[in-house]
């Protein structure tokens, strides 16, 4: 027989064990540099299908494809030692048939050596959830404002503002639990709402836009960074580094205009 290494990374049993308990950190993040700088700091990478506005300028999260979340999904779980990393499952993966989600989650899991996917939906997923969980693909899910349903929903726009609206999302919540999911994100949701379900919940809810009452929160790293120009006002900025690229570039455009940069210590020369 052969002999396993100790899993260092944390996992699902690890994440649902601290409902209630220990807050979760969690960060959505897309590149290896940036995942091995926060790898020490976070409980969960999230490589979500965000990155299609945020690094490649698209208008919403619908063209990002299986193939490039798998690319950036690889790339962020190489650069971890630590943290479990979550990839989202792209627009029209999963949403035809429990066997397409399953081939294209397995697809992820294999190519990128993440510890769990994330998919969009309440009951309607419920079932799909439960194919996954049962073959042995950890799911998290996402209910409240589902970025991929953007057009049918009318925008961004937040999620329980109604008392129907409340009752549906926490009937959505319960069928992702219900299905197998061993966490869930509330986006957008009233933060009443948002506490409520916490509660009536036995799997960790991870807020973003929600409620201090989750039992674990996620930010996009270049939000709270300041590098995307304007962030959503449920985002709290930890730093302004947009502001000190630009002054960063400006500075070597001024330098390499006027001939300051290179100096020679900068150059190779003859010994």
């Amino acid at each position: 027989m052969s002999a396993h290494g100790t899993h260092k990374h944390l996992t699902a049993p690890d994440i649902l064990a601290r409902k209630g308990k220990v807050p979760i950190v969690v960060l959505a993040a897309y590149t290896a540099p940036i995942a091995k700088l926060i790898d020490p700091e976070v409980d969960v990478i999230l490589v979500g299908d965000s990155l299609g506005m945020v690094l490649y300028g698209m208008e919403s999260t619908l063209p990002v494809t299986l193939e490039l979340i798998i690319a950036h999904g690889r790339a962020v779980a190489q650069a971890s030692s630590h943290a479990m990393v979550w990839v989202d499952m792209p627009f029209g993966s999963y949403q035809g048939s429990p066997e397409a989600a399953f081939n294209a989650a397995a697809s992820i899991m294999a190519q990128t050596g993440c510890a769990a996917v994330k998919l969009e939906g309440g009951a309607e997923m419920g079932p799909t959830i439960a194919f996954l969980t049962a073959r042995g693909i950890p799911v998290v899910g996402h209910v409240g404002l589902k970025p991929q349903s953007v057009h049918a929903m009318g925008g961004y726009r937040y999620q329980g503002r109604s008392e129907a609206e409340a009752e549906r999302i926490l009937h959505d919540a319960l069928a992702v639990q219900e299905g197998g999911a061993f966490a869930i994100v509330l986006e957008g949701v009233r933060e009443d709402v948002a506490r409520h379900i916490t509660e009536k919940l036995a799997i960790p809810t991870i807020g973003i836009g929600a409620s201090p009452a989750c039992d674990g929160q996620v930010l996009v790293i270049d939000d709270m960074l300041g590098l995307t120009g304007h962030a959503p006002s449920f985002v709290k900025q930890y730093a302004h580094l947009g502001d000190d690229i630009r002054r960063a570039v400006k500075a070597y455009a001024e330098e390499v205009r006027s001939q300051a940069f290179p100096a020679l210590e900068h150059c190779f020369r003859k010994k």
